[in-house]
């Protein structure tokens, strides 16, 4: 009963912007309409492609200037007909990223204008405080805020509210804390682990908070603030990142021995795995040499991406597999001589964490500023 029904609507689209010209017609996620072609394999959906075709039929560019504009949107640029991006149809392409810096800015003053700010408030702050953030996940930073800050019948939002609106946006709801007992030393040393590797390498990004308050799954947490927007990332940075990432088993096996390390780095390891396999087969930072091995894509399209073969042979594979093993083996020695080098620190560090529950980046960086730096910038010991 409905076979063509899409094609007739994209023609009575069509019909009626050319009586209405000049106009704009906006397609919302053109890739449901749009998404390409099959070669028969699984079957295809006729009835998909025939709207589509229509459409090509409608944007074939043969005529003269109707006063038609097309505009389309979508997340899935890799899976539209090719037909479609040709000039003549869609013939300029347009990506919106995650805003930067000044963009942040822009964006939560426009979304603030409703809410009452302490004055105590900076929304600059804010917006350094939230790379990656996009417009949406900024206003229901905001919206988190005001929610906490009724909770907690304040007047006005604080500092207070948007940090904890930070943490509930990217990590979760908050968890019970827990109670002081073995558990609860044991992470205070993971989490400690990463921020101290993290503020003692040069090249990783400096530590913002370390918290022992569960959000999420996750049962303690660093944060680490990039000084800046980042495009480029260099070989050192990316070491220097997956030798954080360890710091919290290294610390465990380091202090517990080998035979106590826990679950707790589950997701520490598959981070650092796939930054590892990224500099091996992507980014060329690897004894294999300048060489890119493995495409960038999702899922398998079918009729694209099916019959595929790899790209390299079983004995590169196996090569791959022990650069990114040495990558990853390397980056964990350095991070338990860093952990043994500076046990004291260490012990202090747990000991206020535990206390406090909550240590500020900048009073984490004062108490480890109170050792000597010795030249060789891992190891630190007490002054006397």
């Amino acid at each position: 009963m409905f076979v063509g029904v899409g094609a007739s609507r994209v023609r009575d689209l069509f019909k009626k912007a050319k009586d209405n010209a000049p106009c704009i017609i906006l397609i919302d996620e053109i890739d449901a309409g749009g998404r390409q072609r099959g070669a028969g394999i699984g079957g295809g959906n006729d009835e998909r492609e025939q709207t589509l075709n229509q459409l090509l039929t409608e944007m074939d560019g043969f005529e003269g200037n109707t006063g038609i504009i097309i505009i389309a949107a979508t997340n899935r640029p890799d899976v539209l007909d090719s037909a479609l991006l040709r000039p003549g149809r869609f013939d300029r392409q347009v990506t919106v990223d995650t805003p930067d810096i000044k963009g942040r800015l822009e964006i939560l003053e426009v979304h603030a204008r409703n809410k009452k700010l302490d004055q105590s408030v900076s929304l600059e702050a804010i917006a350094r405080r939230t790379p990656g953030f996009s417009g949406a996940d900024l206003a229901n930073l905001l919206n988190e805020a005001a929610i906490l800050t009724a909770r907690r019948r304040k007047e006005a939002i604080t500092l207070l509210e948007i940090d904890d609106a930070v943490d509930r946006v990217v990590a979760g709801m908050e968890g019970t804390p827990l109670v002081d007992s073995k558990s609860k030393r044991l992470i205070a040393y993971h989490e400690v682990g990463h921020a101290l590797i993290g503020t003692l390498l040069k090249d990783h990004d400096p530590v913002q908070k370390v918290t022992l308050i569960p959000r999420g799954q996750a049962q303690g947490l660093t944060w680490f603030m990039p000084n800046e927007e980042q495009g480029l990332i260099t070989r050192s940075q990316l070491k220097a990142r997956i030798t954080g990432a360890l710091g919290g088993r290294a610390a465990e096996d380091i202090i517990f021995g080998a035979a106590e390390v826990t679950t707790g780095a589950g997701n520490d390891l598959q981070q650092v795995t796939g930054m590892a396999r990224q500099m091996v087969t992507r980014f060329g930072m690897s004894e294999l040499g300048p060489l890119s091995l493995e495409s960038q894509q999702g899922e398998v399209f079918l009729g694209r991406d099916w019959t595929t073969r790899s790209e390299y042979s079983e004995s590169i594979a196996a090569r791959i597999d022990t650069q990114v093993r040495t990558i990853v083996e390397e980056c964990y020695d350095l991070a338990k001589n860093i952990m043994k080098q500076n046990r004291s620190l260490t012990d202090r560090l747990v000991d206020l964490l535990i206390e406090k529950e909550t240590i500020d980046g900048n009073e984490f960086r004062q108490i480890v500023a109170e050792y000597t730096v010795v030249p060789d910038k891992t190891q630190f010991v007490p002054q006397l």
